[in-house]
């Protein structure tokens, strides 16, 4: 579980986020620290591990500066479980302590579907083999048993000779496996038996039952009822597909599958708290009202963020060593407006800049999985080239900028909305109009042409989000 940590450096975990954030650097350094100290922790003496607790981080940033994107690529950086909640989800009528419980539970599901695809790659060449064998057997029926018979020669000593129709049988066997190894057959049509869980939906009457009763109730019967297979028709490329999950699943033993996930979702899991502003209550109002429901969810995330058993239908996942990551606006509320045991618990404090001109100009150009590239991606696929002059990024991050000025600031998100208003006559066109092998090229004035209006009409820009 560590090894891969072991390569991950401030400074490489740092260069990786900058593939795909740009600025920020302040934010990027403390979560590069905070992940580089689980490997500290993991390979410090045994007496202290437990001592050493993740230095969770509270991120104050408008919207759409990078705050949930940070934590995001983080966690696949580290290959590690990540769950993304909305703390104002946990503010609504008859809310109760076990949906604040939900966002751990959702935490062991990703980290058993993360061991489980890795334990399914191991056995995969098994299972493929599994596979052939199996719709080889549904294209042609293997001959069981021997027909063979005895012949006496003149020297007296017997001689075995095969029967020509088991024979003839393997030979045909051993050429149609061939066939499917190198796809000639992958269109041909046969019957296969997939397996189906008879496993009825329970419904309990009476009084009200918590998710991880219900859950282990469904587990229980579930395995009791027997499992019958269906049959289906299907081409030998479907059956691959189909099959290749089941085989795979056969071979693997999901009780090491579920220790490996609670012990990787304890120590590499994070989870990602946004509009944690939304939850803070102002200290000078009153002592009713919807402040006491926001500070009783506070108290209900306390412990959880503090440290505490939870349990799942996996088994019990220890809370102590998971990273927390919160965030907000805090347009508002202030810090200070979390109930001082809550604030204590998010030591790191991160503020996120409002983005500039010049960082647009940047998300537009630099990033991997940049808007541009995206675009050019998607036209390619048609076989129509596209090209971003640079003076057109320069313009389109001056539109961007300025209508977040003079509208509503949702940072870099304002450019998915502008760069789909500059290119959707293009993208309808395409191709029915605009034909394979064509070459658009994006240049500043054409940039002006499209989207002049939207700056200057502030009724119209109203409506662009």
């Amino acid at each position: 579980m560590t090894e891969h940590l072991n390569r991950l450096t401030p400074r490489q975990i740092v260069f990786e986020l900058d593939q795909y954030i740009i600025g920020q650097n302040d934010a990027k350094r403390n979560v590069a620290i905070a992940l580089r100290n689980r490997w500290r922790r993991m390979n410090s003496p045994e007496d202290i591990q437990k001592e050493i607790i993740p230095n969770n981080i509270l991120m104050i940033g408008a919207t759409g500066v990078g705050k949930t994107e940070i934590a995001r690529r983080l966690a696949k950086i580290a290959d590690a479980p990540f769950v993304k909640v909305e703390a104002s989800k946990f503010t609504e009528v008859g809310y109760v302590g076990r949906d604040v419980e939900s966002m751990v539970r959702d935490l062991v599901e990703q980290a058993v579907g993360m061991v489980r695809t890795q334990k399914k790659e191991e056995v995969k060449l098994k299972a493929e083999q599994a596979v052939e064998d199996i719709i080889l057997d549904a294209l042609i029926p293997p001959v069981h048993g021997s027909s063979s018979v005895k012949i006496q020669p003149d020297n007296n000593t017997s001689e075995v000779m095969p029967e020509n129709d088991a024979e003839l049988n393997q030979r045909t066997r051993e050429r149609f496996r061939e066939k499917i190894r190198n796809g000639e057959l992958d269109s041909r049509k046969i019957d296969i038996e997939v397996q189906q869980n008879q496993a009825p939906n329970v419904g309990m009457i009476g009084g009200a039952m918590d998710d991880v009763s219900m859950m282990n109730i469904q587990e229980m019967i579930g395995n009791m009822m027997p499992r019958r297979g269906k049959k289906r028709k299907v081409t030998v490329e479907e059956a691959r597909k189909i099959l290749l999950d089941e085989e795979a699943s056969k071979l693997i033993d999901m009780d090491e599958v579920k220790m490996e996930a609670i012990k990787k979702a304890e120590n590499l899991g994070i989870i990602f708290i946004d509009e944690i502003d939304k939850v803070a209550s102002s200290r000078s109002g009153g002592g009713g009202g919807p402040d006491v429901s926001r500070e009783g969810v506070q108290r209900d995330l306390l412990p959880i963020v503090e440290g505490s058993a939870v349990n799942t239908k996996h088994g019990v996942i220890n809370t102590d060593h998971i990273l927390f990551v919160a965030a907000g606006a805090f347009h508002v509320a202030k810090p200070s407006d979390l109930i001082p045991e809550l604030q204590g618990r998010f030591p790191i404090r991160v503020e996120l800049n409002s983005l500039t001109e010049a960082d647009f100009y940047q998300i537009l150009k630099t990033p991997k999985n940049a808007l541009t590239k995206q675009y050019v991606a998607m036209m390619e696929s048609e076989g129509v080239e596209l090209e971003f002059e640079d003076g057109a990024l320069k313009e389109i991050a001056r539109i961007a900028f300025e209508v977040n000025s003079e509208v509503e600031n949702i940072g870099a998100r304002r450019l998915q909305t502008v760069m789909s208003l500059l290119l959707n006559d293009f993208m309808f066109d395409i191709p029915d109009v605009i034909g394979a092998d064509s070459h658009i090229v994006v240049t500043a004035e054409l940039v002006s042409e499209k989207l002049s209006a939207l700056v200057k009409n502030r009724d119209l820009s109203q409506y662009i989000l």
